[in-house]
C-alpha cells in the first residue's frame, strides 16, 4: 500500500500546503499545545514491573509517536480499539462504522513513569480533547478522544483528572474524552507502526504530527527521550 493511499484528503492538503499552490487549510493545532497540572489523584507504590495503557485521540501515527519519545514507555504500538476482532483493519476501521477507535497501545515501567503523567501528556501534547470525533484535517469515531483503560483503577483516574481540568477550567471548551472499559486492542497492519519516525517529511506527518514530538520536549524535556523506542527492527 502506498502512503498517498493510507490518507488521500490528508496528503493532498499536506502536498498542497508545502509547495504552496495557493490551497488555504487549517494550520495544526499541535502549536497551541501547552503545560497542564499533573493529575492530583495518580498512582502510587507500584508492584508490577510494567503496566499497559491505551489511548486514542485522532491518527494513531502521531499518537504512537509522541509516547514512543517518552521515558519509562517500553513499547508504543498502533492498533484498534473499542469493537471487535473481525473488523479490526484500517479499510474497515476507517469507515468508522465498526465501533473502534484507532488507539496506541503504551506498556511502561510504573517506577519511571506513572499512568497521571501518561495522561497529562495525552492531554496537553499528543491531541486536543475538546474536539468531538475529530482531531486536525480527520474526521469520525475512528478519530475520538478516548481513554480505553485496563482495570477499574485505571478508569477512576481517569475519570478524576477530567473532572479536575474541567474544573479547572484548562482548556477553552468541556473535555469530551470518553472512558471506554471493557474492549481488547488489536494491533494494526505493520505499514502503520513506527510511521512517523519511518517518515518524518511525509506531509501529513510534518504538519501534523511533528510538533507534537517537538512541543513533548519543549514542554516535558524531563520526561522526554530523543531516541524513540520502536515496533519494528529498529527498536533500541
Amino acid at each position: 500500500m502506498s502512503l498517498q493511499s493510507l490518507r488521500p484528503l490528508a496528503y493532498a492538503l499536506g502536498v498542497a500546503a508545502v509547495i504552496g499552490i495557493g490551497l488555504e487549510i487549517a494550520p495544526s493545532r499541535a502549536s497551541e499545545a501547552k503545560m497542564i497540572p499533573a493529575p492530583i489523584q495518580d498512582e502510587t507504590n507500584p508492584t508490577a514491573p510494567e503496566e499497559v495503557a491505551v489511548l486514542a485521540g485522532g491518527c494513531f501515527w502521531g499518537v504512537q509517536g509522541v509516547f514512543q519519545h517518552v521515558a519509562g514507555v517500553t513499547s508504543a504500538v498502533s492498533g484498534y480499539d473499542g469493537g471487535d476482532a473481525a473488523h479490526a483493519h484500517y479499510m474497515m476501521v476507517s469507515t468508522g462504522a465498526t465501533g473502534h477507535a484507532e488507539s496506541v497501545r503504551i506498556t511502561y515501567d510504573p517506577h519511571k513513569i506513572t499512568y497521571g503523567k501518561l495522561l497529562q501528556i495525552y492531554f496537553s501534547v499528543a491531541h486536543d480533547p475538546t474536539e468531538l470525533n475529530h482531531q486536525g484535517p480527520d474526521s469520525g469515531t475512528q478519530y475520538r478522544s478516548a481513554i480505553f483503560p485496563t482495570d477499574a483503577h485505571q478508569a477512576e483516574l481517569a475519570k478524576a483528572y477530567i473532572a479536575q481540568l474541567d474544573a479547572a477550567h484548562i482548556f477553552s471548551a468541556p473535555i469530551v474524552t470518553s472512558i471506554e472499559p471493557g474492549h481488547a486492542f488489536y494491533p494494526a497492519e505493520a505499514h502503520h507502526q513506527d510511521f512517523l519516525t519511518l517518515n518524518p517529511t511525509y506531509p501529513y506527518i510534518a504538519i501534523n504530527d511533528i510538533p507534537k514530538v517537538e512541543n513533548l520536549e519543549r514542554l516535558y524535556p524531563d520526561l522526554y527521550r530523543a531516541k524513540p523506542v520502536l515496533v519494528g527492527s529498529l527498536t533500541n
